[in-house]
């Protein structure tokens, strides 16, 4: 080859390249649009979950109460109900509020199906042992009433809005096995559905909207148990979580303004899962719920799965992948998480045929604001100065001394166990010390 092909060649293999690009991108955008529907992941994705189509979906009212508020716990696939490591728990376990670390306030967006949404605005905070805080919720959708020649003649909104006061206390929690934390939420709910037109008159009829709105309220129970189990690295925190709810039981009644009556069943669900910290950057959870019809068992819902997955890269960034398996229509998603200062922010995004079809996916957003632990942490480095403070002294031999120091640390925190499992061996020690000092003294006389 001569030296004018040796230059001829890369200008030819050029051009080739650049015309393989805009092939690419032609083809890529091009198929936008199908890729965004995801008509064939949909439909092939519905046939092998097809044995799993429940037939007695859609008999419960205040569905709203199902979508999740987003961020991470949808991320996560909503396997929340044993985590409760921040204020997302409302949805999922009432017992959390009494072992967060920190007080938190936080919003979420959902923007879910069409033009519908979830706004969420949460607070909680805890006292020792005792937590508690509360929930407000709406989840609207544009209402436009036509007429037979389909012009617009009014337009509102449908919404269902739930508030939410939670309380929940920490028993019998120590250091080594953390506390049965049990605790509930009384939640109330209104639908509100906008007037409608007589299709006659064009005009909107006063009040029928009002007929078909409705009020709710239910309750929620939960229970969380915190130790250690397979854990092979270093932190002071549990690694393994395990969670129960009763989330919205409850009762509905609609027909204001003629007759009341009492609605269809609400969407009450039993849930049971556990959180896993394989590692200190890996997180599992996983749950089962089973929904229950409390107007008609018989006519209860098939069963769910949820289970989630947590990668923290680094200290202030995570990312979060989940998949729920709800009826014949899976949710898959994932998304990340970072911190700024005192703000966590969580994006989310989720490929869900269990509320859509076209799109199938949607994106979710979420802020947490957390502030102080009410000065738990530096309690704590007290009682952790008391306690080193007696391993030095007993080491140096001057046990008495040690013992003071760990009964200081005990009446900071009476259910820090390392110092008094430390003190009852020095107190033994002790004992021991002084029968052999009597026998001593026995045998000399």
């Amino acid at each position: 080859m001569n030296g004018k092909g040796i230059v001829r060649a890369p200008r030819v293999l050029g051009a080739f390249r650049k015309e393989i690009a805009v092939a690419v991108f032609s083809c890529v955008f091009s198929a936008c649009p199908y890729a965004l529907d995801l008509v064939g992941t949909a439909g092939g994705l519905s046939d092998v979950f097809s044995s799993f189509v429940d037939g007695n979906e859609g008999l419960t009212v205040f569905r709203s109460l199902n979508i999740p508020s987003g961020g991470r716990a949808e991320s996560l696939g909503t396997a929340c109900v044993a985590l409760g490591d921040d204020s997302s728990f409302f949805d999922y376990n009432p017992a959390a509020s009494c072992i967060l670390e920190r007080t938190e306030v936080s919003v979420c967006h959902n923007a879910w199906i069409a033009d519908s949404a979830m706004e969420t605005v949460s607070a909680t905070a805890r006292d020792g042992n005792l937590g508690y805080g509360a929930q407000l919720k709406c989840f609207y959708v544009p209402f436009t009433e036509y007429n037979l020649y389909g012009d617009s003649v009014a337009g509102s909104y449908y919404s269902e809005t739930s508030a939410a006061l939670n309380v929940s206390y920490n028993f019998r929690a120590g250091y080594n096995f953390r506390g049965i934390a049990l605790g509930g939420s009384a939640r109330a709910a209104w639908r509100d559905v906008p007037d409608y037109t007589d299709n006659k008159t064009d005009s909107v009829i006063s009040g029928s909207g009002l007929e078909q709105s409705a009020a709710a309220l239910m309750l929620d129970f939960g229970a969380i148990v915190r130790f250690n189990a397979a854990k092979f690295f270093s932190d002071r925190n549990p690694n393994l979580s395990l969670g129960f709810s009763v989330m919205n039981a409850g009762l509905s009644v609609t027909g204001f303004g003629s007759s009341l009556e009492v609605d269809d069943a609400l969407p009450t669900r039993v849930a049971a899962g556990f959180s896993w910290r394989a590692a200190k950057a890996l997180l599992i959870s996983a749950e089962f719920r089973q929904p229950v019809n409390l107007l008609s068992l018989s006519s209860s819902g098939l069963w769910s799965a949820a289970a989630g997955v947590e990668l923290s890269v680094m200290e202030r960034l995570s990312f979060d992948f989940g998949f729920l398996l709800q009826g014949a229509n899976p949710r898959i998603s994932f998304g990340g998480g970072f911190s700024v200062m005192r703000a966590v922010v969580n994006v989310n995004y989720t490929f869900d045929l269990t509320s859509s079809a076209n799109p199938v996916n949607h994106i979710s957003l979420s802020a947490r604001m957390r502030f102080g632990d009410r000065g738990r942490a530096a309690l704590r480095e007290k009682v952790d100065s008391h306690y080193i403070a007696g391993v030095s002294l007993y080491a140096s031999g001057r046990i008495e001394e040690a013992v003071l120091e760990w009964e200081r640390a005990l009446s900071l925190d009476p259910s820090f166990d390392p110092a008094r499992e430390a003190r009852e061996i020095a107190v033994r020690f002790l004992g021991v010390k002084d029968d052999i000092m009597g026998i001593q003294r026995f045998s000399v006389e």
